[in-house]
């Protein structure tokens, strides 16, 4: 029987893994924090290599956010540790995350990080790679955020740490984010609160529409607060 899909709102699959750090449980790693769950199709790789350093540099923004990173590519742990020399060099980061050595893709298969639509994205046994997952799971380790890109096309680190300011921000302060939002912009304020609760917890508010009512946030009271 095959698992269930991973979907908003379900529980992250718990693993053991080698990984550069050391050996973890991926719910201890989690601990009472978020994460950023991130796959690679394969070390020593032009896109890969690029897409490390830019996570490695942009590490110390979602550690203020309480964000733990951790990578994960179809290679040994051996593999990785040369590889990460490379990225350091080239990006001119100091990578510190973990990340987890799943040759077999016994972590990918969880998380159903296969390639299945690149017929040339196998290993030297004709094994699938890794395509280039993003999983944001939060402290109750409910994966609150999903993205898929295919093996071609690098993502863009900015935009995963914008996802992690739009949950954060959304949990504390009970708003949502329009298209494009960055921290500072106006919010959205959440459908459940009605009126005229809504003009007391936010009398700042302008109602575009009984259904679309924006609200001043300042940047400082999201997370990306420096």
């Amino acid at each position: 029987m095959s698992a269930a899909p991973l979907r908003l709102g379900s529980i992250a699959p718990d693993f053991d893994a080698e990984t550069t750090a050391g050996p973890i449980n991926f719910h201890n790693f989690i601990g009472d924090g978020w994460v950023v769950l991130f796959s690679h199709p394969e070390d020593y790789t032009p896109v890969c290599t690029t897409e490390l350093g830019a996570f490695a540099k942009l590490e110390p923004e979602f550690t203020k956010r309480g964000v733990k990173l951790i990578g994960l590519s179809a290679n040994t742990i051996e593999s990785h540790g040369g590889w990460i020399k490379d990225i350091d060099e080239i990006s001119g980061s100091q990578l510190r995350f973990p990340i987890i050595g799943d040759k077999q893709r016994q972590v990918a298969l969880k998380y159903d990080m296969i390639d299945h639509q690149d017929a040339t994205n196998v290993d030297e046994k004709g094994i699938a790679f890794t395509i280039r997952s993003v999983f944001i799971i939060d402290p109750k380790k409910t994966i609150r955020t999903i993205l898929s890109y295919p093996a071609s096309t690098g993502r863009n680190t900015a935009e995963v740490l914008r996802i992690v300011d739009s949950l954060q921000t959304g949990d504390k302060h009970r708003v949502t984010t329009p298209i494009n939002w960055v921290p500072g912009d106006d919010v959205i304020v959440h459908p459940s609160i009605k009126s005229p609760e809504d003009k007391q917890i936010f009398p700042k508010l302008v109602a575009v529409k009984p259904y679309l009512r924006f609200t001043p946030l300042p940047k400082e009271e999201t997370s990306a607060a420096s």
